[in-house]
């Protein structure tokens, strides 16, 4: 899994509300089957503050949440919308009608 996979996921699991580390690897795993390692997962998370699209909220009993930023849900839906037309042309070329 790359990098800007390991993002998406991340930005995924934070679609539904604010999540800490753990429980962002949890859904990921719920999502796809696995988990990310440490390092790629705090790597995605750094990276995803760092460019704005996710934000810290206050320490909830000894863990550290994140949140979705406004600019974060833009770029989540900017990147599924992508992702499903790519799809839906990987199905419509295999013969498969994409539902």
């Amino acid at each position: 899994m790359q990098a800007n996979d390991a993002q998406t996921l991340v930005l995924c699991a934070l679609a539904n509300g604010p999540l800490h580390g753990y429980a962002i690897n949890t859904a990921i795993e719920g999502l796809t089957g696995q988990r990310l390692g440490p390092g790629s997962l705090y790597g995605a998370l750094t990276r995803l503050e760092a460019k704005g699209l996710i934000e810290p909220l206050d320490e909830v009993e000894r863990t550290r949440p994140v949140q979705l930023t406004p600019r974060g849900r833009e770029v989540l839906e900017q990147e599924l919308r992508s992702m499903a037309r790519v799809a839906a042309a990987g199905l419509r070329g295999l013969g498969v009608n994409p539902a």
